[in-house]
């Protein structure tokens, strides 16, 4: 039983990580080539990786390896290789000695995407898509599923809201496609294709669409079109982010290509799938499938990052990603089983005065969630009605719970995602005075809001402010605004900034308590 419970518990802590959005990414100084943008660096990353599934693999005896199997993935991946040659652009080459330069880096990279890059090159072999795709995920997110750029992408893709909803990636309460390595890799794959397609198998256009949007390249070809001028990448005016976005892939690309002019080894990844996708086919608590499946819940959390909570979404997907191991058991299971034995839920009786809104912030879900999770057409309950309720803070609040929460302490704050908060200026103030009252750099605090010269800062001006969540508030007396987030209430931002409800109301000016995400909530401290 005590196992049982620490494990439910991890899973809710590490699912409070998923639901803020942040990104833990390494990054390091790059080379004078132009910088392109990448997601924002969450402080502490030390403890991260060990937390991942990384499958130990050995890799097959020679003699084990038929002729037509390659032995390693990633090798099999660069005879797809279908992009430029490093040797036509210095910018390129940079790149590569790069990445050569960091093998601790690079290390940490491959055993992020060891889970996943079977999978990723099955993918672009049956679509015939270049194999240097595989290498994206490197240049935006380093291979972590739970990156979080400053433009709001989220994910080993990077996929942005509106995008992502194109796509088919759905984001709810309960699930974000976006962090979803195994649907997010099948949209961007589709995505790409289609970039590919509109500039007629172009795919340094393509790449350069996926970073900066693809009207915005299409716009720059057409007017070089019309000035008789060459529509080719190198010749666009495109912004400075995106001229370095396509080099550090074709960087990568170089490196891979040619190892050995740069010193540099590839990994020996057995080029065998290492997870398995089983469809469930209804919601269910995913605590319970880590029992069947006889699998650690951090790992299914790790190998699931689209899911916010303890369960699958409700809209679906119904899949979930194990070890190969762990699918055989789990499909073993649901054969002999009803599956709706599990989706557990706790229930709530309907007293006199509740309304749904009342319950929605008492047990700090959202009113939508309570309306589809007992299939309510309106806001009308009645008193004695049992009604099913989410049951992610009632774990929580468990005394139960207790012991196991002071012991996944440390884990916990390794693993939360960076709070972003938006700073207003005020006069007198400069970044390395704002960059020690969040304790980030003067540098981050420079490349999350494009200023080039910290001269030029103003008071008035709002700052996007990415920080630890150890890392201490602006002191007493100070101002925040925080940029609402989905599933955030008026009662969980008070929470969170130890004040009141009713002084949020009235330093926002709101009538109610409804917020939506994106709005800006200023706070006095």
């Amino acid at each position: 039983m005590p196992y049982r419970l620490s494990a439910a518990l991890l899973f809710l802590l590490l699912a409070g990580c998923a639901t803020s959005g942040g990104g833990i990414v390494e990054t390091a100084e790059a080379p004078r080539a132009p910088q392109p943008s990448g997601p924002v660096p969450a402080r502490p990353a030390a403890t991260v990786d060990d937390h991942l599934y990384i499958p130990r693999l050995e890799p097959l005896p020679a003699s084990d390896v038929p002729d037509h199997v390659h032995e390693s993935v990633w090798e099999r991946l660069t005879h797809r290789f279908v992009l430029p040659e490093c040797t036509e652009q210095q910018a390129n080459l940079q790149w590569a000695q790069w990445y050569a330069d960091r093998p601790d880096y690079m290390a940490r990279i491959f055993k992020r995407a060891q889970p996943w890059i079977y999978y990723v090159a099955e993918e672009l072999e049956r679509r015939d898509m270049p194999g240097e795709l595989a290498l994206l995920p490197i240049v935006e997110s380093a291979y972590d599923p739970f990156a979080y750029s400053s433009g709001r992408a989220l994910g080993t893709w990077q996929f942005i809201a509106d995008t992502g909803r194109r796509y088919g990636l759905n984001q709810n309460w309960w699930y974000d496609g976006r962090r979803d390595v195994w649907a997010s890799t099948d949209a961007a794959l589709r995505y790409l294709n289609d970039l590919a397609v509109m500039f007629d198998g172009d795919w340094l256009l393509a790449l350069a669409s996926y970073n900066s949007g693809e009207n915005r390249v299409a716009r720059q070809v057409k007017r070089n079109r019309s000035a008789g001028r060459p529509t080719d990448f190198w010749n666009l005016k495109l912004p400075s982010e995106t001229r370095g976005y396509v080099p550090k892939l074709l960087g990568l690309t170089c490196l891979f290509k040619y190892p050995e002019r740069f010193a540099f080894t590839l990994p020996d990844t057995p080029d065998q799938p290492v997870v398995a996708a089983i469809d469930i086919g209804q919601q269910a608590d995913l605590v319970l499938v880590s029992q069947m499946a006889k699998v650690p819940i951090d790992q299914l959390f790790t190998l699931n990052p689209g899911y916010n909570r303890w369960a699958t979404s409700p809209d679906g997907p119904f899949r979930v990603v194990l070890p190969v191991d762990g699918a055989t058991t789990l499909q073993a299971r649901l054969d002999k089983i009803d599956p709706s034995v599990l989706m557990k839920w706790d229930q709530v009786v309907v007293q006199k005065g509740d309304t749904l809104s009342r319950l929605a912030g008492r047990h700090h879900v959202p009113v939508n969630v309570l309306r589809s999770s007992n299939d309510l057409d309106g806001d009308v309950i009645h008193v004695g009605q049992k009604l099913r309720l989410p049951r992610d803070d009632q774990l929580l609040v468990d005394p139960l719970y207790a012991q196991a929460a002071l012991e996944l302490q440390n884990l916990q704050s390794g693993l939360i995602a960076a709070d972003r908060v938006t700073h207003r200026v005020r006069s007198g103030e400069t970044l390395s005075v704002i960059a020690r009252r969040y304790r980030v750099s003067v540098k981050d605090l420079q490349r999350w809001n494009n200023i080039a010269d910290p001269r030029t800062l103003r008071a008035g001006a709002n700052l996007t402010v990415f920080h630890s969540p150890a890392a201490p508030q602006p002191a007493s007396g100070g101002t925040v605004q925080y940029v609402v987030q989905r599933g955030d209430s008026l009662w969980s931002i008070a929470r969170k900034y130890k004040v009141r409800v009713n002084d949020l109301k009235i330093w926002n000016d709101l009538g109610g308590s409804m917020i939506r995400p994106g709005q800006s909530i200023r706070i006095k401290l």
